[in-house]
């Protein structure tokens, strides 16, 4: 099949297609005599698998490891569970921060009178730094 129709079927862009394989995260794609990108349905397969990855917010590097791990037959289940702990750690982090933002800009609107008035307790906290 070829790139648009291997980006259908994967839900990954012919664009992410592309640079997947130009950063390697994928080998590059079998060609026609026309150049043209061919791909199987393992190709697919593994473009669905970082779809799904990136999904659940995964990095770039993370789901190179992922890969790895995935076609290695003799791969340790504990290593796939290692990453997916790490990686639910690094999310806990990122919504503690995300939830101290909220608190923060929900104390400074409503601290706003959001009336005519030039005074903005918002653009005042924004310009301290």
């Amino acid at each position: 099949m070829n790139i648009g129709e291997a980006a259908k079927a994967s839900g990954v862009s012919s664009k992410m297609i592309r640079h997947y394989e130009s950063i390697g995260l994928i080998d590059a794609a079998r060609r026609t005599a026309a150049g043209y990108r061919l791909y199987g349905q393992r190709e697919v397969q593994v473009l669905q698998f970082i779809h799904r990855a990136r999904a659940l917010g995964f990095s770039l590097e993370q789901i190179r490891a992922l890969l790895a791990l995935w076609q290695d037959d003799k791969r340790a289940s504990a290593d796939v569970r290692a990453l997916a702990r790490s990686h639910i750690a690094e999310l806990e982090r990122k919504i503690a921060e995300m939830e101290a933002m909220k608190r923060t800009l929900a104390r400074l609107a409503a601290s706003c009178q959001g009336g005519a008035r030039p005074d903005c307790p918002i653009l005042d906290d924004l310009a301290a730094g």
